[in-house]
């Protein structure tokens, strides 16, 4: 699938173009704008997608997109894995504890970015 692109549109996807067709997802409205339409799979082993064959109407296209976003569900929103406070990049260090004859050495993990 490389090589083909995801077109998305207010951060939904809504179709994508594959080996030089415009494919979008079947919704109900896209299937009543485009009744003979043809559900082709955009590469194998994947779900069935409409061709869209008037590309080159732009009113038309317009009209479509916006009918399929209006029916798609809201993306899902990504789970921030650490506080708000904790940068996102990995600039941290294993700093060894001051320990006498300890083994194993006594480890801990501590952000490069905290102060003390």
């Amino acid at each position: 699938m490389m090589g083909e692109y995801i077109v998305y549109y207010r951060e939904k996807i809504v179709g994508g173009i594959y080996d030089n067709r415009f494919l979008v997802k079947p919704t109900k409205s896209a299937q009543e704008k485009m009744p003979d339409a043809p559900l082709v799979p955009p590469y194998e082993g994947a779900k069935l997608m409409l061709l869209v064959d008037n590309v080159d109407n732009r009113d038309f296209l317009k009209d479509l997109i916006s009918a399929i976003y209006e029916e798609l569900p809201e993306p899902k929103k990504k789970k921030m894995l650490l506080s708000k406070s904790f940068y996102h990049f990995p600039i941290t260090t294993f700093i060894r504890a001051n320990t006498t004859n300890a083994f194993p050495p006594q480890f801990f993990y501590m952000p490069l970015n905290c102060r003390r």
